[in-house]
C-alpha cells in the first residue's frame, strides 16, 4: 500500500494524493470573479485531512493567488505544498523572461523560492525549450526554485533533459485506466534516471465515477465541463461509450468488494503502479468537497484477482495512440478545445530562412562549426531540402550527455527544425544516413528513428565512423522533397 506521503527529495514531501486547482480556471471561464480572501478558506479541510499539496499553474485563472493567500492567512498554510507551472509561449525567450515567470509565481504564491516548477514546452523541434530549462537551473542555483519539474513531456525529450544535466525530479502526465501511454517508454526512462510521475486524468475528468455507470451516451454541446469536453474524447478513441461501460462495471464490481466508490479503484490502480509518485484530483474551491472518499483510498488495497479482472476490462479498450503529451502536439488532439493544428502551424519557425541570389533557402542553427566550416544546416533548391550531417550540438553545448538515445533524439529534433523551417515537414524526408562513433550504440540510435519515422519509413543508411568532437555519439545527415 502506497503511505500518505512520499518524500521525492531530501527535505521535500508531498502528499500522495494532490489537490488540483485547475478548475478554478473552469469557474473563471463561466463569468464568476473569484475572491482570494473568501475561496482560500476553502483549502482548509483538505490540510486538515492531510491532502497538503496543491497543484496549480500561470494560467489556471487565480489559482496562485487563492494559493498564496491560504498560504499567508492560514495557519496551515505552512504545512503545505504548492506546486506551480510555467507554459511559456512559443518562439523566441530570454533569461529575464524566464526569471519574470518565476518571480510573479513567486509573487503571487508570496513566497520566497518555489516548492516545484513544472515546465511545459510548446514545440520541441524549437531548441528554445532546453534554453528555458538551463535558465530554470540556473534560478535554481540562486535559490529561486527548490525544484524542477515538467508537465506533458514525452518519454524522448524527457530522456534528452535528463541525459543534459537538468535535474528533473518529476513529470506530470495524463495517466489513467482509459490512456496507459505512461506505462510504456516512460516508465523506462524514469527507471533510468529516478524521475517520479505525477499523475492527472486519473478520474477522466469525473467519467470514471459511479455517476456515469449505466448512463446513456452524454451530448457535451451544452452544459459540459471543460474537464468533461477533453476526456469524452478520450473515451471516443478509447473505442466508445459502450466499451467504456463495460470498463465501468468492472470497477463497480470491485469497488462494492472494498466498499468504496469507483473513483477509489480507478484512482488507487494509477497511484500504485511504478514511478507514479502521486495522482492529482481535481477540486472545485468552494463548491465541493471530497476529502473523506479520497481518503477512503488509504483503508484497501487491490489484490491479484482485482487487478486481474481490470487489466482483462482494459484489455478491451483501444490504446490512446502517441506518447504523453501528443494530445496537446499532434493529431488526434485530445484537448477540451479540439483540433490544435491552427494553433501549431502558426507557431514561429525554429530558424530564420536567408534568401540567396540563386533562388536557394538557408537555415543556419547557430553552432560554431557552420561560421568555421563555411555550411549551412540545411539548404532548400526547389523542393528538395539537403540536411547537413547533425550532431547534438544547441550552441555551446553537447546536448543528451552519455545517452545515445538521447543525443539522437534532439539530432532528429534539428533536422525537423530546419526542414520545418525551409516549408517541409517531417513527412517530406525521403532519406536518412546515421553515423555512429561506436557500432555499440547502433540499436539505442537505431531506436530513437524508428520511434520518429516508424511511419514515415525513409530511406535509410547507418554506418560506424569516426566522428569530429569529443563525446559525440551520433551524426545523421537528411534528404526531404516538398510536394505541392
Amino acid at each position: 500500500m502506497k503511505d500518505r506521503y512520499i518524500e521525492l527529495a531530501p527535505g521535500f514531501r508531498i502528499s500522495t494524493v494532490l489537490t488540483g486547482l485547475w478548475q478554478i480556471a473552469d469557474m473563471e471561464r463561466d463569468g464568476n470573479t473569484l475572491d482570494p480572501l473568501k475561496t482560500a478558506p476553502a483549502m482548509t479541510p483538505y490540510v486538515e485531512a492531510g491532502l497538503t499539496t496543491f497543484d496549480m499553474a500561470d494560467h489556471y485563472g487565480s489559482a496562485e493567488v487563492i494559493a498564496g493567500t491560504f498560504r499567508k492567512m492560514h495557519p496551515l498554510g505552512s504545512q503545505s505544498q504548492m506546486l506551480t507551472k510555467w507554459v511559456p509561449k512559443p518562439g523566441k525567450s530570454s533569461f529575464a523572461e524566464t526569471k519574470a515567470a518565476v518571480q510573479m509565481a513567486m509573487d503571487r504564491l508570496q513566497v520566497g523560492s518555489i516548492d516545484l516548477m513544472q515546465f511545459h514546452a510548446w514545440n520541441y523541434p524549437d531548441p528554445v525549450w532546453l534554453d528555458q530549462l538551463y535558465w530554470l537551473k540556473e534560478l535554481q542555483q540562486e535559490g529561486w526554485i527548490k525544484h524542477i519539474g515538467l508537465t506533458n513531456f514525452d518519454a524522448a525529450h524527457l530522456r534528452i533533459a535528463c541525459a543534459s544535466g537538468i535535474p528533473i525530479l518529476t513529470n506530470q502526465v495524463c495517466f489513467s485506466l482509459l490512456d496507459q501511454r505512461a506505462a510504456g517508454d516512460m516508465l523506462h526512462v524514469c527507471e533510468q534516471y529516478g524521475v517520479k510521475l505525477l499523475a492527472f486524468g486519473t478520474l477522466a475528468g469525473g467519467f470514471l465515477s459511479n455517476r456515469w455507470l449505466g448512463q446513456a451516451e452524454p451530448s457535451l454541446e451544452n452544459g459540459a465541463t471543460w474537464s468533461q469536453m477533453k476526456y469524452k474524447r478520450f473515451i471516443d478513441v478509447a473505442g466508445g461509450w459502450g466499451v467504456f461501460q463495460e470498463l465501468l462495471k468492472t470497477l463497480h464490481a470491485v469497488a462494492i468488494k472494498h466498499g468504496v466508490s469507483i473513483a477509489n479503484i480507478a484512482t488507487k490502480y494509477i497511484l500504485e503502479q511504478p514511478h507514479v509518485a502521486g495522482v492529482i484530483i481535481g477540486a472545485r474551491l468552494g463548491q465541493s468537497v471530497h476529502v473523506e472518499e479520497t481518503l477512503e483510498l488509504y483503508g484497501f488495497d487491490l489484490d491479484e484477482s482485482d487487478l486481474s479482472n481490470i487489466q482483462k476490462s482494459m484489455s478491451t479498450l483501444h490504446k490512446i495512440p502517441g506518447d504523453c503529451g501528443d494530445e496537446y502536439r499532434k493529431p488526434p488532439f485530445l484537448t477540451a478545445s479540439g483540433d490544435l493544428s491552427h494553433h501549431l502551424e502558426n507557431m514561429p519557425k525554429p530558424y530564420d530562412a536567408v534568401q540567396y541570389p540563386d533562388g536557394s533557402l538557408k537555415v543556419f542553427s547557430g553552432t560554431p562549426w557552420e561560421g568555421m566550416a563555411g555550411y549551412c544546416r540545411a539548404v532548400r533548391k526547389g523542393n528538395t531540402i539537403h540536411v547537413s550531417g547533425t550532431t547534438a550540438t544547441h550552441g555551446d553545448k553537447m546536448i543528451g550527455g552519455e545517452d545515445a538515445e538521447a543525443q539522437a533524439h534532439f539530432v532528429l529534433d534539428k533536422i525537423e527544425a530546419a526542414v520545418t523551417s525551409l516549408g517541409g515537414k517531417l513527412e517530406d524526408i525521403v532519406r536518412t544516413r546515421i553515423f555512429v562513433n561506436n557500432i555499440n550504440d547502433w540499436e539505442p540510435v537505431a531506436r530513437a528513428h524508428g520511434k520518429r519515422f516508424g511511419s514515415i519509413q525513409p530511406a535509410n543508411t547507418l554506418v560506424e565512423a569516426r566522428l569530429v568532437g569529443e563525446g559525440y555519439k551520433v551524426e545523421i545527415e537528411a534528404e526531404a522533397v516538398v510536394e505541392g
